[in-house]
């Protein structure tokens, strides 16, 4: 069975957003070592036409999967971008959204923990990236095998959390903790089962 990564960045305070979901102060730390790290060890995660400004052309080594919320996705169409991840199988979690704008993004409208666990459960070596948001992350939470935290060193106060449901206390175990020089924390957790 494939594991499902809910790899997110997020503040010192623990939220992904803002109070409107707003996360483009944390890009600022997108530098360095730090992006020198993500383009090298999760290439996959860097959308594809930020992949090709940084020359990122790297093989996918988590994920072959992407599984993200409306709001995530409306990033990119803002900027006109319909395939953000075009090198991974894209889904996008939408009540809103009836029509695909881009063939190769499969819109999931109804039952996405069902559909979650279909896709855990193909025949592959690479997991499936959570990629957002907080409202997803919340409906998935049984089906979250690991943990990977990007915490940014700023602090919201109040805003999206990572977790946008209420539900009882889940427990990971902690691995791999790296720290860079522009201040942001990468942790690795692994849920206990």
């Amino acid at each position: 069975m494939r594991k499902l990564t809910y790899y997110i960045a997020c503040t010192i305070d623990g939220f992904i957003g803002d109070p409107k979901g707003d996360a483009t102060s944390m890009f600022a730390f997108t530098e360095g070592s730090y992006l020198e790290w993500m383009g090298s060890d999760y290439p996959e995660t860097i959308p594809t036409h930020g992949r090709e400004a940084l020359g990122i052309d790297g093989e996918n080594k988590h994920f072959d999967t992407v599984v993200q919320g409306r709001a995530s996705y409306q990033l990119a169409l803002d900027i006109g971008v319909t395939s953000p991840y075009g090198h991974l199988r894209e889904f996008v979690a939408t009540r809103s959204l009836t029509e695909s704008p881009h063939p190769d993004v499969e819109l999931i409208s109804d039952d996405l923990v069902g559909r979650v666990r279909e896709l855990k459960a193909e025949d592959s070596p690479l997991g499936v990236w959570l990629c957002g948001g907080s409202t997803i992350a919340g409906e998935l939470i049984e089906e979250i095998d690991e943990l990977v935290i990007k915490t940014y060193p700023q602090v919201y106060g109040t805003g999206m959390p990572m977790f946008g449901a209420d539900f009882e206390p889940r427990d990971f175990t902690l691995g791999d903790v790296r720290a860079f020089d522009n201040g942001v924390i990468v942790r690795t957790y692994t849920r206990k089962r």
